[in-house]
């Protein structure tokens, strides 16, 4: 193997590797069932059928649903019609808790807004600027494992989500959060916990005003929220007024600066605050995810971890600019990661008006579902879909890889803005661990993949880590 990106020789010779998922169902479950694999874990409601088929039409107690698993069915939803399938009801139920009025639920012409006006903070260039934050963050954390005795076993699903919000603090706030850090990381577990329960009423449709008891918890957590946003902004525009030229140049300060290109419209009081929980609650739980499951995976592969080591050895005490894109085998694992775990299991749509998908009609009001946990398993698009293959990703095969195929971040206009903002913090971090340790399952521990909001290991992932010597 070799780290420049100007040669082919890349691929790593592994032996396959199957991964614990659960097995799908031979038919599609009942009333009952289902009701309760979605309170349980969504994930094991998905069929056979679902895996072999480019597309999926069922009725049940979700109404009318279409699955879509054909990248040019995908990409008619997602771009060519996109104006034709807005997010349906129970989407927006689940995510209104708390992210309204963010990119991440706004519709029309707010969301085109805060969009042209958000852009510019996630462009490479600033997201460049913000890889020696990133670095610190990985640092603190190498350091903080090297206080524990050696072997000590460590949850490495928690420690993955402490140092994304590190992170996170160190290129939002950058003047840090004017509290415990613990007592936000621990809200927004109780947080993605809570909100990634589908409640019954949701599913039988029951209008808002009746209360979802399964969310009573998010309204502490949400308060927490809250107040240190609340006091982070107001401090923040104080020091703006008196200092400007003194005040950080962090995605906060950017935010507050922010304009819209076409209207000159700065963002109003409340769509600060709910793009800076937006992105605290999406961008640090969908990366710690992608980190989760891709030190389980390279703690089960002796030559990609080997491979990954050589990599962050020679590309990580170097120059940060374009550090994700020099560093391939470590991008590649990751990219194979999401693909097997995608944090965004699934997504979907409500049909506007009739539509064709895959030769099939689509009726006005009909739900399409686009799943990238089950269109990344699909064996008409993937070869060996259920095996841990980061080849498929190297420069030269990549390429071969249908832009539709492959959703970790979405596709089409509402594509995740903080791509690549997560791809390079998850880069580093990922490098930074493997170049100082390595990590083992327990004996016995069962890794089961469990869906809320994010798709994570159940129970949390314990690792006996070892410092490399």
């Amino acid at each position: 193997m070799t780290n420049s990106s100007s040669q082919m020789d890349f691929r790593v010779d592994a032996p396959p590797l199957r991964l614990p998922v659960p097995i799908p169902l031979d038919r599609p479950l009942g009333t009952l069932g289902l009701l309760m694999t979605l309170r349980r874990n969504p994930l094991e409601a998905w069929t056979r059928e679902h895996f072999e088929q480019p597309i999926v039409i069922q009725k049940h107690l979700l109404g009318h649903i279409a699955v879509v698993s054909d990248p040019d069915g995908i990409r008619r939803v997602l771009l060519d019609n996109a104006a034709n399938y807005e997010k349906d009801t129970l989407q927006r139920r689940i995510l209104s808790s708390g992210l309204s009025g963010g990119l991440l639920t706004a519709e029309g012409d707010q969301w085109k807004m805060q969009r042209r006006t958000l852009a510019p903070l996630f462009s490479r260039r600033a997201v460049d600027a913000f890889a020696p934050a990133m670095v610190a963050g990985a640092r603190a954390m190498v350091e903080r494992w090297r206080q524990r005795p050696d072997g000590a076993v460590i949850d490495i699903s928690a420690e993955m989500a402490r140092v994304t919000l590190d992170v996170l603090v160190r290129t939002i706030f950058s003047e840090g959060l004017g509290g415990d850090p613990e007592v936000l990381r621990n809200a927004m577990r109780v947080y993605f916990d809570t909100i990634g329960l589908i409640d019954p009423f949701d599913v039988l449709g029951f209008p808002d005003y009746i209360p979802r008891f399964t969310r009573l918890r998010v309204r502490s957590t949400l308060a927490i929220f809250d107040r240190a946003v609340e006091s982070i902004i107001a401090t923040r525009r104080r020091r703006l007024a008196e200092d400007p030229e003194r005040v950080p140049r962090d995605i906060l300060g950017l935010l507050l600066e922010a304009q819209d290109p076409e209207t000159g419209r700065g963002m109003s009081e409340a769509e600060v605050r709910a793009n800076i929980i937006t992105f605290i609650a999406a961008g640090h739980e969908t990366t710690s995810n992608a980190l989760t499951w891709s030190t389980y995976l390279l703690s089960l592969s002796g030559e990609w971890r080997a491979a990954v080591e050589a990599e962050a050895a020679s590309e990580l005490d170097g120059p940060m600019e374009g550090i994700a894109d020099r560093m391939t085998t470590t991008r590649a694992v990751l990219d194979e990661a999401v693909r097997l775990y995608p944090p965004l299991v699934a997504m979907s749509r409500q049909a506007i008006g009739a539509d064709v998908l895959v030769g099939k009609p689509i009726e006005a009001g009909m739900m399409v579902v686009i799943a990238p946990y089950v269109l990344h398993r699909q064996p008409r698009l993937w070869d060996a879909p259920d095996v841990f293959d980061p080849n498929r990703f190297l420069p030269g095969q990549r390429d071969a890889i249908d832009r539709y195929s492959y959703l970790p971040f979405g596709a089409g206009p509402r594509v995740c803005i903080g791509q690549a903002f997560a791809q390079q913090e998850a880069t580093i971090v990922l490098g930074e661990i493997i170049r100082n340790f390595t990590l083992e399952l327990p004996t016995g521990h069962v890794v089961t993949p469990m869906q809320r909001l994010t798709l994570r290991p159940e129970n949390g992932l314990p690792m006996i880590v070892r410092r490399r010597r």
